[in-house]
């Protein structure tokens, strides 16, 4: 009698073709014919990923609520009455977590987003649709908050360009520019949590963080895939007196490759 091989057996496609189920995911999403390779993975992923279910359960608005959630239960960083602000806000997951961990609209708590794209509406918070390396809109975000935060988000990331060199470089921009604004606004032990694609050009702004916080360390979430370079940097106790000095920072950078956890207290998790 012949055998056939043992191994995976192939999935039906919607074009009626049969073809090997080499993800080593279990669930493929339908409708996949006329779709990029690129797509296809994506959707399949999502589609298998318990972070995703997880989150739709809870009714966040995205998988990234997650991230933020599992960070501050480790970190509790925030507290009832909070003012905060989140930078690339939409669409809206982090803005969900803030606002039932600080009680938003309950005594003086406070809560502003910014973010290119629109974002729903949400109760009690603030949103402003624009560019947040715009004076003229970090103006209005300042002038929302109060003028002052104890704490600043960023979930921002640069558009992918599938250079990896050249998406590190933009996302690390963006974090400088967030670490710019935070550092104006946060009231003294105040903190700032950024996303962070670790590799080597975001030193120089870690280098000014050590300086203007007590700690300063990478954290990974369980929700953020083991697979990608995505991270966060969390600075706590803010207090502002090793001021900015970008040039000279630029100008050391050689000085600053220095082992994760070997200066100033910044430390990976």
């Amino acid at each position: 009698m012949n055998r056939k091989p043992k191994g995976r057996s192939p999935t039906r496609g919607s074009s009626g073709r049969s073809y090997r189920n080499d993800t080593g995911l279990t669930r493929q999403p339908k409708k996949m014919r006329g779709r990029k390779p690129s797509s296809q993975r994506w959707l399949t992923r999502q589609l298998n990923d318990p972070f995703v279910a997880e989150a739709k359960s809870r009714g966040f608005r995205s998988r990234a609520a997650l991230k933020l959630a599992q960070i501050d239960d480790r970190h509790k960083l925030l507290r009832p009455g909070m003012s905060i602000v989140d930078l690339g806000c939409a669409p809206g997951g982090w803005l969900q977590v803030v606002a039932d961990r600080c009680r938003l609209g309950t005594g003086d708590a406070k809560l502003v987003g910014i973010d290119l794209l629109e974002t729903d509406i949400l109760a009690d918070v603030e949103i402003f649709v624009g560019d947040m390396t715009d004076p003229v809109m970090l103006d209005k975000v300042r002038t929302a908050i109060g003028g002052t935060a104890h704490g600043v988000l960023s979930d921002m990331a640069a558009d992918t360009t599938g250079h990896r060199p050249t998406d590190h470089l933009r996302t690390t921009a963006l974090l400088e520019a967030a670490l710019d604004f935070a550092m104006e606004v946060l009231v003294d032990d105040g903190f700032f949590l950024s996303k962070c694609f670790r590799g080597g050009a975001e030193q120089n702004v870690l280098s000014i963080m050590q300086r203007n916080f007590t700690t300063v360390r990478h954290v990974k979430p369980a929700a953020s895939r083991k697979e990608s370079v995505e991270s966060y940097v969390l600075a706590t106790g803010f207090h502002g007196q090793g001021g900015w000095d970008a040039d000279s920072d630029y100008e050391d950078a050689d000085d600053q490759q220095s082992p994760p956890g070997e200066n100033g207290g910044y430390s990976p998790i």
